[in-house]
């Protein structure tokens, strides 16, 4: 049967006081009964030293000593042995020379070392058992001796008042043993009940300690440990987010401790990897030891602790990736890796696309401040500056249009929630464009013909008039005159429309021109916009504005001449 804490407990007090008990009883009767023994043994030396008068007054008449022996006790015996252990008297025995020789005897050998000696045994001659006592004098010594029957005994035989008390004292403090065993019992029941309850997953139990210290000590130890459990399972939740955000993050991440041993990784990283290094390996750790990774390998061997970040690039296989290292506090570290090749391609379009902008905006600029310090600086008649107030005019629109093509490719990009969606119908879109142009149209004798009835089209009304008035503006400043324009609704599906815009036009001499028509700037030659008015940006703005309604355009020669867009916008 198993023990509990209280029992064992109580046993362990018991076991101590009982012990404690025993050694003080064992003690107080062992000193009582020496005392006792003590007291005797000086009766009996008053005896032997009564006797040892008698014999000093008549030395040689040992008749006196029986007359003296019928005066001690009747049970009283008296050995009368000389310096060598001869028996020459006792009171007991008759004939004293069948005795033997007492040199031998323990109370005799103790007499003869200290002067007085005792012990208790069965007599040789009478068989009879003694409390014997000898006392060592000039010529002889003188034992006297009582019988250790019941009345010595009973003599010698310690008070058990005191073992009563102690034995009383002892029920008391066994009651009291208990109490406190009781209540340390309770404050470790109610834990393991916690404990219990705690593994079955109840911490809303509710656990009762007594009010004292140790209840106190048990009730901390409740409420840390719910504490406890509640802030391990906000860290389990925070790391679950964690390693769900570093399984589907857009970076590969890897974890490894101090002694570069990999702890956690997620499989972009590996798939980043392999791009790297030069053959298939699922072991972040290669990472180590790749020839492309020296920069990463350098920065881990050095000894400057201060130094926790690092980054870097490589290219390999047409990419660009970016490596970044991050060291924490206790030596691990993370290494991520990117592929920025998009962003590097963004980065140098937007490099390039400030140099176009300075350039493009250089040129009105510069006309603008030439007519304005020629009016200024020299004098002109009217007719003359009016030529150079218009020509700063002109320059003035065309920046005008630079800013404001510039302002909707922005706004396409960077806020394109500020564009309200609408259902468009491209007949009309097409009727209302053909008449804001009308003039520039007739003027080259360009037509306009379209197959778009019951097309509605769902997009925002603005960009897709761009799409169509940047195209037709286009075909006014570069195919030409007498050209056709055709649009065409040429498939559809569920969910999207599909239009040629053609044109009977100059065309584009050169395949490598067509790919790059929708860059910003981009010219087949160099000042074919500046001749021909334009900011340079309406194909991109095209591009932009299908893109923004989720289709794709194309750009194509057609065989019997002429420039055609093949592009789709979304179903109502």
């Amino acid at each position: 049967m198993k023990t509990n804490y209280k029992q064992k407990l109580f046993l362990c007090f018991v076991v101590i006081f009982a012990l404690f008990t025993v050694g003080i009883v064992f003690l107080e009767q062992t000193r009582e009964k020496e005392y006792k023994t003590s007291a005797l043994e000086d009766k009996l030396d008053n005896y032997a030293d009564i006797v040892n008068v008698m014999l000093e007054k008549h030395p040689n008449n040992l008749s006196m000593i029986d007359s003296l022996v019928q005066l001690f006790p009747s049970n009283f015996r008296l050995t009368l042995i000389d310096r060598q252990g001869n028996v020459f008297y006792d009171n007991k025995i008759s004939d004293i020379k069948k005795m033997e020789n007492h040199s031998g005897r323990a109370e005799i050998i103790a007499a003869r070392k200290t002067g007085k000696g005792s012990d208790i045994r069965v007599s040789a001659s009478n068989e009879k058992k003694y409390l014997y006592y000898a006392k060592q004098f000039t010529l002889y010594y003188v034992r006297v001796a009582l019988p250790y029957d019941i009345q010595v005994r009973q003599i010698l035989k310690p008070d058990n008042l005191f073992l009563y008390y102690i034995l009383a004292l002892f029920i008391v403090i066994l009651l009291i043993i208990n109490a406190v065993a009781s209540r340390f019992g309770l404050s470790i029941r109610s834990l393991r009940d916690f404990a219990k309850a705690a593994e079955q997953g109840n911490l809303h139990t509710q656990i009762h300690f007594p009010q004292d210290e140790l209840g106190e000590i048990g009730a901390e130890i409740i409420e840390n440990y719910r504490n406890l459990k509640e802030s391990k399972k906000e860290i389990d939740l925070e790391r679950e987010k964690l390693l769900q955000h570093v399984l589907i993050s857009e970076e590969g991440l890897c974890f490894f401790s101090s002694d570069k041993t990999v702890e956690f990784y997620n499989g972009l990283f590996i798939q980043y990897l392999n791009i790297i290094i030069d053959e298939a390996n699922s072991n972040p750790a290669v990472i180590f030891t790749d020839p492309a990774f020296v920069k990463v390998i350098s920065f881990l061997s050095r000894s400057e602790k201060q130094e926790n970040y690092f980054e870097t690039q490589i290219n390999k296989q047409g990419k660009t990736f970016a490596v970044r290292l991050n060291r924490f506090d206790d030596r691990s570290f993370e290494i991520t890796l990117n592929d920025i090749t998009k962003k590097e391609a963004t980065r140098r379009m937007k490099q390039e696309m400030t140099g176009n902008i300075t350039h493009e905006l250089r040129t009105p600029v510069t006309g603008i401040r030439g007519c304005l310090e020629t009016i200024l600086e020299h004098p002109l008649d009217p007719e003359k500056k009016q030529y150079f107030i218009e020509r700063a005019y002109n320059q003035v629109l065309a920046l005008s249009e630079i800013i404001q093509d510039m302002g909707l490719l922005t706004g396409m990009e960077e806020a394109p929630q500020s564009f309200k969606l609408e259902s468009v119908s491209i007949s009309e879109l097409l009727e209302n464009l053909r008449k804001d142009l009308e003039i520039q149209l007739q003027e080259k004798n360009i037509r306009m013909e379209w197959n778009t009835e019951n097309v509605i089209v769902r997009g925002n009304h603005n960009l897709l008039y761009s799409i169509f008035r940047n195209l037709t503006d286009n075909v006014i400043r570069h195919a030409g005159a007498n050209v056709n324009i055709f649009v065409n609704k040429y498939n559809e599906d569920k969910d999207f429309y599909y239009f040629s815009y053609s044109d009977t036009g100059r065309g584009i001499s050169g395949e490598q021109h067509l790919n790059r028509l929708f860059e910003r700037f981009y010219r087949v030659s160099e000042g074919r916009t500046r001749d021909t008015g334009g900011s340079g940006l309406g194909l991109s703005i095209v591009k932009n504005a299908i893109s923004f309604h989720k289709g794709t355009i194309v750009a194509k020669n057609k065989p019997d001449g002429g420039l055609e867009f093949l592009f789709n916008l979304p179903k109502r």
